[in-house]
């Protein structure tokens, strides 16, 4: 009888654990497609602000690390591209974020009303 419980415990364990695995593989996927596509958001940017953001998008430990460098890669792709091409590109990139961040990260599903 005692095999019986260890053998439900140990099943209930595998179950768990394997869910987890998946999540952090999910999530570490995520971190580098997200960071592909903020570096790529610069690449046409020359300025010594862009590649001192460039390493902190390149050296981010998180995907929280990333979420706040979002601001900082708006500015640079509007000092280019424009501010209405960097709204695009940010829309994007936070969409690429759903589902990853605690709910008090994320954006808002719609504007403020005014």
């Amino acid at each position: 009888m005692r095999w019986l419980s260890t053998a439900v415990v140990s099943g209930w364990q595998n179950i768990f654990h394997r869910s987890g695995d998946d999540r952090a593989r999910r999530v570490e996927n995520a971190l580098e497609n997200i960071r592909e596509a903020m570096l790529s958001g610069l690449e046409y940017s020359s300025a010594t602000e862009a590649s001192k953001l460039e390493m902190k998008v390149t050296y981010a430990q998180n995907l929280q690390d990333l979420w706040y460098l979002r601001g900082d890669l708006m500015a640079a792709i509007a000092a280019v591209d424009g501010e209405a091409s960097a709204r695009q590109k940010l829309t994007e990139i936070s969409e690429m974020f759903r589902g990853l961040l605690p709910r008090s990260l994320a954006t808002r599903p719609r504007r403020l009303l005014d």
